[in-house]
């Protein structure tokens, strides 16, 4: 089992498995979420994972035009797991806790659409737009 939780502590959550693969998303939207080269998230199944605590403070905003939702805490902003799609949750793994020693990069997508001054350095796949595995 693997834990993590958002800057604040409010939010926590549990997920029933070890997560391995992150994917990197470089597309203006994540990046403007971030305020970074994008967003690092492992994707599990929804039933390995559970809110611990404070699922109360999760908000979310869904991007006008456009088929994206962020989740955050209401207190202090942390990004938070969410759905990425019906069966499948993402969750931002600079949430998780020690013990998520699995993880490598495997994925990097909307490679097309990063910044210009994001350079990829791993061995990740690079994928031009979402990832089609």
């Amino acid at each position: 089992m693997v834990t993590g939780q958002c800057n604040c502590g409010l939010v926590s959550f549990a997920i029933e498995m070890d997560p391995k693969d992150i994917y990197i998303c470089h597309c203006s939207i994540c990046r403007r979420w971030t305020g970074n080269n994008g967003v690092a998230v492992s994707i599990v199944p929804k039933e390995q994972f559970r809110w611990v605590s404070g699922e109360e403070n999760v908000a979310s905003w869904q991007k006008s035009n456009a088929d994206w939702q962020s989740w955050f805490c209401r207190n202090c902003g942390s990004a938070l797991p969410g759905n990425n799609d019906e069966m499948n949750m993402f969750i931002p793994v600079g949430l998780l806790d020690a013990g998520a020693n699995n993880l490598e990069v495997s994925h990097h997508i909307w490679v097309e659409s990063r910044a210009a001054w994001d350079k990829i350095c791993d061995e990740g796949k690079q994928h031009q737009r979402e990832f089609q595995g």
